[in-house]
C-alpha cells in the first residue's frame, strides 16, 4: 500500500512554497532542542551503535544533518521531493544521503533493508499527521526496516497537544504564520491517542524497550515571547522478544 496522491500532493505543496529562512517552518527548530535532546535518550539504547541511522520523514533536512555530524552513515528519507532537494542544497558537502521514501509501502521498506540491511531509525512527528489508515503500514515498514538488531526513536504529540493546536489555530487572529500554511495545504496535525503508538508497534511485533514524556519544541513564538512547545511522548522501540 502507498499513500493516496492528495497526501503526497499536500506535502510537495506545502515544501515548494516554504521559505527557506532558517526556522521559518512550524516544527523546524533547531537540533540542540530537538534531535539533540533525543539522542541523549535514543544512544545509550542502541542495541548496535554503527548501523546505519534513517532519518524517516527527514523533511528539509535539519535534524539529518546534526545526526550526520554524529553517526557515519545517516540517511534522510522523504515522502516529498520538494523537501529533499532542500535538504540535499543545505548539505552540499553530501555529509548524509537522501532518498524519497514512502513510509506506507511495505515493499519499500523491504527492499530498504535489503539494501542497508539492519538500521537505527529515528522518527520525529510522522505518526500523527498520517492518515489513521496509514499508520500500521508505517509501523510494519519501521520493523522492517530495523530488523534484528535496530532501535528506533518515535517522538510524538500527546492528546494534550491537541488542545495547544486548537488553541493556536482559533486565536483572535486566526492560526499564527507558521502554522497557516500547515493548515492550508490539508496537513492535519494531531488525532493520535496517547495509546496508538504502542499499540501499532507491538502490532507490528515491536517492543517499547523505554518511554517518557518531553516538549517537543517549535519555531513559533506567543504573544509574550515564550516559545510554543507541544507535550510530546517519546519511546524507543526494538525487536519484540
Amino acid at each position: 500500500m502507498s499513500v493516496t496522491s492528495r497526501y503526497r500532493d499536500a506535502w510537495e505543496g506545502f515544501w515548494a512554497e516554504a521559505p527557506d529562512d532558517p526556522g521559518a517552518v512550524f516544527w523546524d527548530a533547531e537540533p540542540v532542542l530537538t534531535v539533540g535532546r533525543h539522542l541523549a535518550l535514543f544512544e545509550p539504547r542502541l542495541a548496535a551503535p554503527g548501523l546505519p541511522l534513517l532519518d524517516l520523514g527527514c523533511g528539509n533536512g535539519t535534524q539529518t544533518r546534526y545526526l550526520a555530524d554524529r553517526f557515519p552513515h545517516v540517511i534522510g528519507a522523504d515522502l516529498a521531493a520538494a523537501a529533499l532537494d532542500r535538504a540535499r542544497r543545505a548539505d552540499p558537502a553530501g555529509q548524509a544521503a537522501y532518498r524519497q521514501f514512502d513510509a506506507t509501502d511495505r515493499n519499500a521498506a523491504r527492499a530498504l533493508h535489503a539494501e542497508l540491511g539492519d538500521a537505527n531509525v529515528y522518527v520525529r512527528g510522522l505518526l500523527h499527521q498520517c492518515p489513521r489508515e496509514d499508520r500500521q503500514a508505517v509501523a510494519d515498514g519501521l520493523a522492517a526496516l530495523l530488523g534484528e538488531r535496530g532501535r528506533a526513536f518515535l517522538v510524538e504529540p500527546s492528546e494534550a497537544a491537541g488542545q495547544v493546536l486548537a488553541d493556536l489555530a482559533g486565536g483572535p487572529g486566526g492560526p499564527p504564520p507558521k502554522l497557516a500554511p500547515v493548515l492550508r495545504h490539508g496537513i492535519a496535525p494531531g488525532g493520535l491517542t496517547d495509546a496508538a503508538v504502542p499499540d501499532h508497534l507491538r502490532a507490528a511485533g515491536l517492543g517499547v524497550l523505554a518511554r517518557g514524556e518531553l516538549p517537543l519544541f517549535t519555531t513559533e513564538y506567543r504573544s509574550d515571547g515564550t516559545r510554543t512547545a507541544l507535550p510530546s511522548l517519546w519511546m524507543v522501540a526494538g525487536r519484540a522478544d
